[in-house]
């Protein structure tokens, strides 16, 4: 079976069905079978053929089982760390952005304020 690559294009069991895949040839590559690998990751055997078939698992499940196979740095990869943009350190006095700002309040910031009943 080709190795695809995974795209936005693709559905998410698509996605599932190419991860397992990918763990699938992993394993085989490092020569564990199905119940060594769960065994070291300390998950149930089925939970391994349910991954490697697609279905979906608990995140930590999956941790457990890329930790065996030596791909866990990859996650590193798959979601960088967020740098702070020196500008924005500056304008936020140093303190860590805590959530997201409503997209609305900034369209509609240089509207007059009214109670609604106008539109």
């Amino acid at each position: 079976m080709a190795i695809m690559k995974i795209s936005n294009l693709m559905t998410d069991d698509a996605v599932l069905v190419e991860i397992g895949q990918r763990i699938l040839h992993r394993r085989l590559d490092l020569q564990l079978t199905q119940a060594d690998l769960a065994e070291q990751a300390g998950i149930a055997k089925r939970t391994v053929e349910r991954i490697e078939a697609g279905a979906s698992a608990q995140m930590s499940s999956m941790i457990r089982v890329l930790r065996v196979l030596e791909l866990l740095q990859g996650l590193d990869r798959l979601i960088p760390e967020q740098s702070q943009r020196p500008m924005d350190l500056l304008k936020r006095k140093g303190k860590v952005r805590q959530r997201a700002s409503s997209r609305c309040r900034e369209k509609n910031a240089n509207e007059p304020w009214s109670w609604g009943e106008d539109r």
